[in-house]
């Protein structure tokens, strides 16, 4: 098994941000990138993760390190490699760090070696690539294990930490103490909430950098309805409208016309015309996807027309997470209980991952068909698929946890439903949209207007470069 795959990054350039911020967020932008320019020449920065697709990790790398890379500045993406039951093992301790036990309680002896195992082999391998001056940035628990090895070589080493939890309890905090001994040396660790910092760590070391979007991307952007109609038909997400070609500009500019086609479990397909409820996410149980299609069931089908899509990932497709299939199953499962008449308004799509861009493209299309956009999560670190929403004016009902609720400014920007588990609560918040043209009108407007006052890609490397800015003046300092 090779350990470590570098994913090919394509430069692109910073100045196309010069369309969507004021002139005064595009000179403070400006001066930020000439300073990073100034302090990585002849340096690399290497992000290091465990999968290239599928996950809010791999998304973000995706669209932040063209501009970094557009910039002039030395970036390289490296995805770890390893066998089933290290991955096991990560989702075991991904599962805890959200406070829920997953396949077991145990982080013990055996777990430990396990993880160690792969963790200190890949920090070996990465240790021999790096140059003189070069800056590391470990994401999430998979890649934790490899800060010990790569601090004791002299490397600057940065933790990022994507998982978190409001009110941590003790499931949560096993999950930190079987982490603390790995990122602990780290220069710094990275949170998306001030409150998902754990106990143990140094304050001195801890930042917080919340997540954002790329308005470029083809996950989000700029589509008229001909176009997204035409893309939801020829990936079999909806009846197929009109005869506009199903095509797309990929990052590079180049023209790309769909053709993959969604796995789809639906007994009627999806119409021009229907009200849609839509969430997408991971098939994660913690993306609560049952949840989901019981309060469609329970809280909204008996008051509207509108219909239900629950969108994720192909299951065979996700290396990192190996419960994927079998959320799925549960879902497949609770919406074949369904009754008849609301089974046919519940429609569920497995995206095909073998092209990135075409899979994000059938995400922004269906973002912008739906009329209400729903995040049902039971824990969630920040939840990019809401920033997302949010961007396309759309009108969100999420939960109030993590950073969803620092993107949703209730009644304002989006509703957050108190308790996940409320299905009365859920369906009343999610009708009131449908059932109110104007209200989601409004709400999407404002929700637009957040997004990109604060979580647009631009503020989010102004922060890395800060953090890592001032390691590299620290590096060089001691070496002169």
């Amino acid at each position: 098994m090779r350990g470590l795959a570098e994913v090919p990054v394509e430069p692109q350039s910073p100045e196309r941000y010069r369309s969507v911020l004021t002139a005064e967020q595009w000179q403070d932008f400006s001066s930020g990138v000439e300073r990073a320019r100034r302090l990585f020449a002849g340096r690399t920065i290497w992000m290091v993760n465990s999968t290239a697709r599928g996950g809010g990790v791999a998304e973000m790398l995706t669209v932040l390190l063209p501009y970094v890379c557009g910039a002039g500045i030395g970036a390289r993406w490296m995805v770890i490699a390893a066998n089933p039951e290290f991955f096991r093992v990560t989702k075991r301790i991904h599962n805890h760090l959200h406070g829920a036990p997953g396949d077991s309680p145990e982080l013990g002896a055996e777990e430990r070696r396990i993880y160690e195992d792969v963790v200190t082999d890949r920090a070996e391998e990465l240790a021999a690539l790096l140059g003189p001056g070069d800056i590391v940035v470990l994401h999430d628990p998979q890649t934790a294990g490899m800060c010990p090895p790569l601090r004791a070589r002299g490397v600057p080493v940065v933790w990022r930490c994507h998982v978190g939890m409001d009110t941590p309890n003790d499931v949560a905090r096993s999950a930190w103490r079987f982490l603390l001994p790995y990122v602990s040396p780290a220069d710094a660790c990275v949170f998306s909430r001030r409150v998902f910092a754990w106990e143990g760590l140094d304050e001195s070391r801890i930042a917080v950098v919340p997540p954002s979007i790329d308005p470029f991307s083809p996950k989000n952007y700029e589509m008229g309805e001909t176009q997204v109609a035409a893309i939801l038909g020829a990936a079999g997400l909806q009846e197929p409208q009109g005869d506009a070609p199903p095509e797309f500009r990929r990052l590079n500019g180049r023209l790309h016309r769909v053709h993959r086609r969604a796995g789809m479990r639906e007994e009627t397909v999806l119409r021009p015309g229907n009200p849609l409820v839509l969430q997408v996410s991971r098939w994660d149980r913690l993306k609560d996807p049952v949840g989901v299609v019981r309060g469609f069931e329970l809280g909204v089908a008996g008051r509207c027309d509108a219909h239900l899509m629950l969108a994720g990932p192909s299951v065979a497709e996700v290396a990192d997470d190996p419960e994927g299939a079998q959320v799925y199953a549960e879902t497949e499962a609770a919406w074949a209980s369904l009754p008849d008449g609301i089974r046919a308004r519940v429609h569920l799509a497995t995206l095909p991952m073998d092209d990135d861009e075409e899979n994000a493209v059938m995400v922004n299309a269906l973002q912008r068909r739906a009329t209400v956009v729903v995040q049902k999560s039971l824990a969630e670190g920040f939840g990019l698929t809401v920033a997302e929403a949010m961007w396309k004016g759309r009108p969100v009902v999420a939960s109030r946890i993590g950073g969803i609720q620092d993107q949703i400014e209730h009644g304002h920007t989006g509703l957050l439903l108190d308790d996940p588990c409320d299905m009365d609560g859920f369906g009343e918040l999610v009708c009131r949209l449908l059932l109110d043209p104007g209200l989601a009108h409004r709400i999407g407007e404002a929700a637009q207007y957040r997004v990109r006052e604060q979580f647009l890609g631009t503020r989010h490397l102004l922060q890395w470069v800060d953090l890592l800015g001032s390691l590299a003046e620290v590096q060089a300092a001691e070496s002169a």
